[in-house]
């Protein structure tokens, strides 16, 4: 698990490494993606990240029926399948130890989870370093809930400022404060999501209360530290779309102090089929991505509330 390991490293638990990313912050950057979440957002675009620990996928249309991972299962949790063309994991049975994974040659069996020092993700970020500094882009953590793994965080962002790399961070800020606290020296701009600002509906539909959020998105813009907030708006047909929360979010956000804009983003499907790799069902199989129109239309009625705070959308994706 990460943490600090037996040699004194502080290391952290990654989902992925994504390069040359244009969508998480200015410029080009390199994305830490981290594992763990407390949140259940049934709409989740990388359910992969959810669960704090290591954890396998299977995609069926890669196995080339080769049997390997059923001698190296220590448990016999992994049987041919009936049709023989593939395999069956009882996950039950299945302890993670992931050595289907290192001896699957078709990419079938997939690993998410990977435990790496701030030194090694260093070392990574290190060889984009010279496209940060042609684009003004620089490095974004994000999750998961990246706050859940701070002391990992602040380490990497301490690096990131001694060498003159920008920062960001993408957070729900669902966490103690003083996780964001510890790394506020060394942050230049925080991405935070406001999902709902009505605590029952965020409850039920999310699993938790907004009132921790909230809370600390206010301690963060009191703040000596100096860093901007974009505060944003995953868009939800039939959850959060309604002009009150949208108004009522936009009130919320006038009294920020460090807030440079309002981005909503439009629910996407873009994650679903890990969901099938992961055995487990999307709950937001039959809702419908908002339109392209329907985004804009969303966007005039903020700006058309008075407030100063500039409001965009992230572009539409497509359904499929």
């Amino acid at each position: 698990m990460p943490g600090i390991d037996t040699t004194g490293l502080v290391t952290g638990n990654l989902v992925r490494i994504e390069r040359s990313s244009i969508h998480d912050g200015r410029g080009l950057r390199t994305v830490i993606f981290l594992k763990g979440c407390p949140l259940h957002c049934p709409w989740c675009s990388t359910p992969e990240s959810q669960n704090f620990s290591p954890e396998k996928g299977y995609d069926m249309d890669l196995c080339c029926a080769c049997l390997r991972c059923i001698g190296v299962c220590p448990v016999k949790a992994i049987t041919p399948a009936d049709d023989h063309f593939s395999v069956v994991t009882d996950r039950e049975k299945c302890i993670a130890c992931f050595s289907c994974y290192e001896v699957c040659p078709s990419s079938a069996v997939k690993k998410y989870g990977k435990i790496m020092s701030v030194d090694e993700v260093m070392e990574e970020i290190s060889k984009d370093e010279i496209f940060y500094f042609h684009s003004g882009g620089g490095v974004t953590i994000s999750g998961g809930e990246p706050l859940c793994q701070a002391k990992f965080c602040s380490g990497v962002f301490k690096e990131c400022r001694r060498i003159g790399v920008h920062t960001a961070l993408e957070s729900s800020l669902q966490a103690e404060y003083s996780n964001l606290e510890a790394l506020l020296p060394f942050l230049d701009h925080l991405y935070v999501d406001i999902k709902h600002m009505n605590d029952t509906l965020h409850d039920l539909w999310l699993g938790m209360s907004n009132e921790t959020i909230l809370a600390n998105i206010e301690k963060a813009d009191q703040s000596a530290n100096q860093f901007s907030i974009a505060v944003r708006i995953p868009i939800i047909p039939g959850f959060n779309d309604d002009s009150g929360n949208l108004e009522s979010t936009l009130n919320f956000c006038s009294k920020l102090k460090k807030i440079i804009e309002i981005e909503l983003l439009p629910y996407h499907r873009l994650g679903s089929n890990t969901y099938n790799l992961l055995n487990r069902e999307y709950g937001c199989r039959n809702l419908q991505p908002p339109s392209a129109s329907r985004m804009q239309e969303l966007v005039q009625f903020m700006q058309s509330r008075g407030s100063a705070i500039p409001v965009r959308a992230a572009g539409s994706i497509s359904a499929e």
